[in-house]
């Protein structure tokens, strides 16, 4: 009961944590640093189930291995091995040694050795969202019932936060038809009309044997009437508008992209986001980057022929690293040196003194690595 009483307060601690952050990615990783402080795992990671293949993941956010590490390793996780299991069965899982479940796929090379480990599925009104992932502790030992239990506690508390960021971001979807309903009510009422008037008077304009300098009169009248129309029609535009992308953090800019660009694709890019994006990413290279990220998506979704794309976006060396790569065709064999947008992609590195690979890979398929120091 004794070893019960500071690992509650990691618990209360831990819950703290997540439920200070209203923005969904933020919330995910603070989840991740926090299972890890509860039970002293070395490596934490949380997948999110893909809606639309469940026994896939989507995306991976992982705590614990460097990213020079994580580089080598290559593509993330998306469901297979262990990780699979929770898919399929969404129930906690513990392991004093993942290799002796038979469903262990084993590590891939340059992966760090593991061996204890803890699941929990993450269920968001009842549906599962994704699955939480503990393993090795730091002392060595393996796992405990009441480590288990403060996983699954945690874990659902993460649901109820992801719950909660959901329904916030409906209700300000719904604020923001209603506010667009009014705007469209206004633009009948005062826009539409002004242009109906005008249509009229400069109709009335036409008739045959008209006085010219009545003729001219309405012009003039009807050419300051669609001037006051274009501003009200701009004002209305404006107000029209979120809030503007600058104001949003880089990883936000950057899922945003990439969740923009799953309908062209016809499947949602695999999403790897590494290190302190927000904190150390500034607004110039934010700039850069985001439109990158768009030209290589579009490319793939345009030339590739592709059926999936993972992107890892991440701190490296004192650089922001962005990497695309796809399972398509490769590049053309008579590909200019800049087409394809790949002079942009190049330009905007060079401009932040940083640099572009775009080569096709053995096996099929394009890799975009663009670099840019911080």
């Amino acid at each position: 009961m004794d070893g019960m009483v500071p690992q509650l307060g990691r618990l209360l601690e831990a819950i703290l944590a997540v439920a200070e952050d209203r923005d969904l990615d933020a919330v995910l990783e603070r989840v991740i640093v926090a299972a890890c402080g509860l039970v002293d795992a070395r490596y934490g990671a949380l997948g999110v189930v893909d809606e639309r293949q469940p026994d896939r993941l989507s995306s991976f956010v992982h705590h614990g291995i460097d990213a020079e590490t994580v580089r080598r390793m290559g593509a993330l996780p998306t469901g297979r091995g262990i990780l699979g299991v929770l898919l399929r069965d969404p129930r906690p899982l513990r392991l004093d040694d993942l290799a002796s479940h038979p469903s262990a796929s084993g590590l891939p090379p340059g992966h760090p050795p593991m061996h204890s480990f803890i699941g929990a599925p993450i269920r968001v009104r009842g549906q599962v969202f994704g699955n939480l992932y503990l393993t090795d502790k730091r002392s060595g030992d393996a796992f405990t019932d009441q480590d288990e239990a403060a996983v699954v506690a945690l874990a659902a508390v993460a649901g109820s936060a992801v719950a909660s960021l959901k329904l916030s971001h409906r209700s300000q979807e719904l604020t923001i038809v209603r506010e667009r309903d009014r705007i469209a009510r206004d633009l009948h009422d005062t826009v539409i009309q002004n242009l109906y008037a005008t249509g009229l008077g400069l109709q009335a304009a036409q008739r045959v044997g008209a006085d010219p300098d009545d003729v001219q009169e309405r012009i003039a009248r009807a050419v300051e009437s669609i001037d006051a129309t274009v501003k009200e029609i701009r004002a209305t535009i404006f107000a029209l508008q979120d809030a503007p992308s600058s104001a949003r953090g880089p990883r936000a800019r950057l899922l945003g992209v990439a969740e923009e660009m799953g309908d062209l694709l016809g499947f949602p890019p695999r999403m790897r986001l590494d290190g302190p994006i927000d904190t150390v990413v500034s607004g110039a290279l934010c700039e850069h980057v985001v439109p990158v990220l768009r030209e290589s998506l579009t490319n793939v979704a345009k030339h590739a022929r592709a059926t999936s794309v993972a992107v890892r976006v991440g701190i490296v060396d004192g650089s922001l690293e962005l990497e695309v790569v796809d399972d398509g065709i490769g590049l053309p064999d008579t590909l200019r040196p800049n087409g394809m947008g790949i002079g942009n992609i190049r330009e905007r590195a060079t401009l932040l003194g940083g640099e572009a690979e775009v080569a096709s890979v053995a096996g099929g398929g394009v890799r975009v690595l663009w670099r840019a120091p911080l």
